[in-house]
């Protein structure tokens, strides 16, 4: 299992959206469709290096708590071997003075690639902090219930 804790600067209402929303996805993760609804999908067009595409469904979703789907690599070459759905990932977000503690927890993984997985989310995390912690368009926090 991979575990990540992360405190990012904005409450949960706005870093939701950010999980949830193919516009803000594609501002940490890559181009983004998703439907947020249980068994809804998710894929996401990886912005750097070769651009694989991730591609799962959503599986649980709690309101401003918690994102759980699935998560694997449409074939194509140099992508890791790990099928759409054969793993599994839970976020959960807490709300901590104004801020959000987010928790990400990848399990499912094959031994073999859980270091380049532990790394990869690693980096990504750090594009969400800035994304949903910085500065966005007017309106967009007020549209997920957020800062303002």
């Amino acid at each position: 299992m991979i575990e990540h804790v992360l405190r990012i600067e904005a409450r949960p209402e706005t870093v939701w959206g950010f999980l949830t929303d193919p516009v803000r996805l594609a501002r940490w993760w890559g181009e983004a469709q998703a439907v947020p609804e249980p068994g809804g999908v998710l894929r996401v067009r990886m912005s750097g290096g070769p651009r694989p595409v991730m591609r799962g469904e959503f599986v649980e979703l709690t309101p401003y708590e918690r994102v759980v789907f699935t998560f694997g690599w449409e074939k194509a070459p140099g992508v890791p071997d790990l099928p759409p759905g054969s793993s599994r990932v839970e976020i959960t977000l807490k709300a901590d003075d104004g801020a959000t503690v987010l928790v990400l927890r990848h399990t499912g993984l094959p031994p073999g690639l859980a270091g380049e997985t532990r790394d990869g989310w690693a980096g990504l995390l750090e594009g969400l902090g800035r994304a949903a912690g910085g500065p966005e368009g007017p309106g967009e926090r007020g549209a997920v219930g957020g800062d303002g």
